[in-house]
């Protein structure tokens, strides 16, 4: 019998499966390789700080914080929601000069354009996603579905994504996020378009619809969402956050839907905070189908997904680092998806910070 046949449970007991053994990601057209005995090693290997905790409310130097100055000279104002604004060091701008096409198999170029946005979560540098109230996160999830809407009637793709925490390059404590959109698909979700288009083609239903369907790897789950460690994971904790309806974009969220998102995504980082009880590190981001002049094509293939990938493996202070093998050969991860889930998925949901 295949691994994928077996049940999460069987997965867990099987020896087999605690030995070294390679998984398909069929969203990357790609193979990871899990070698769940390395846990066991000892690691004598670098230490990292762990988070910062005692995070002040309002810091007058924090470029972030309602009121202050950024680098630029402009005054944030005296915001109560979100708040988002043009990045004051952006990597992509609206009128980047053409650097022409060249025919040479080389030595090519394009032109790079579009906008880069930070959106402030919140006015309290203090509190994070899942110590926000649900009615907080609910606007976050509007703006988002906002700046989508917006940004996506001009550009083919938008991406929100948030690094949390000073170990995945945070570089300022307060709880915010960026939206990068660019006149071009970038190359994970060009990949994932493709692989999900393929997948489609043949079996006749997206790909991510019908893996709700059957994934066991349950970290928490809703009527209409669903958080499991996918079976295809590299990243120790990673998680894949999707509706259980087809969606295509989080602009195509319904009140209900945005509603049900932000209780979920609440009681997933409250796990994450409360595996090392510390304000777990990770970046996140959201991929849907295509936008600008992808809006007139059947974009039937995709489904609306977010993926997390947090860093920490053994301790709030030990890291898995992609190096050596993982950037030469491929992804490695040092326990099975199916003990990240178990351990997630049995740790209570009232964070730590609140008992």
């Amino acid at each position: 019998q295949k691994p994928t046949e077996l049940s999460s449970q069987q997965q867990i007991l099987d020896p087999l499966l605690l030995h070294q053994h390679l998984r398909y990601n069929p969203l990357r057209d790609s193979w990871v390789l899990v070698s769940a005995h390395r846990m066991k090693r000892p690691w004598a290997g670098q230490v990292e700080r762990p988070p910062e905790e005692h995070i002040p409310r309002y810091d007058p130097n924090n470029p972030l914080c309602p009121g202050n100055k950024r680098a630029n000279g402009k005054g944030n104002p005296d915001y109560d929601s979100t708040f988002v604004f043009e990045n004051d060091f952006p990597a992509l701008q609206p009128d980047a000069p053409d650097p022409g096409s060249d025919q040479d198999p080389l030595f090519q170029s394009k032109a790079a354009r579009g906008v880069c946005k930070v959106m402030c979560f919140h006015p309290w540098s203090d509190v994070t996603l899942p110590l926000m109230k649900k009615e907080e996160v609910v606007n976050v999830i509007d703006k988002w579905a906002e700046l989508v809407e917006e940004l996506g009637t001009i550009y083919p793709w938008v991406q929100i994504f948030e690094n949390k925490g000073a170990m995945m390059g945070c570089s300022n404590p307060h709880p915010h996020c960026q939206v990068w959109a660019s006149n071009f698909l970038p190359n994970e979700p060009a990949l994932s378009d493709r692989c999900q288009r393929a997948y489609y083609e043949k079996h006749g239903e997206p790909m991510l619809l019908q893996y709700a369907k059957r994934e066991e790897r349950v970290v928490v789950e809703s009527s209409d969402w669903l958080a499991v460690v996918p079976y295809w994971a590299t990243w120790p904790y990673q998680t894949l956050l999707l509706p259980r309806r087809h969606v295509l974009r989080i602009s195509d969220l319904t009140t209900e839907e945005r509603e049900g998102l932000a209780a979920i995504m609440k009681r997933l980082l409250t796990k994450y905070d409360n595996l090392f009880e510390v304000s777990f590190p990770y970046s996140m981001g959201w991929h849907g189908a295509p936008t600008g002049p992808y809006l007139k094509e059947d974009n039937s293939h995709w489904q609306l997904h977010a993926h997390y990938y947090p860093p920490l493996l053994r301790s709030a202070t030990v890291k898995k680092f992609m190096v050596g093998y993982e950037m030469l050969a491929q992804e490695q991860r040092d326990l099975t998806p199916e003990q990240a889930a178990e351990k997630l998925r049995n740790l209570p949901e009232e964070h730590y910070k609140t008992r």
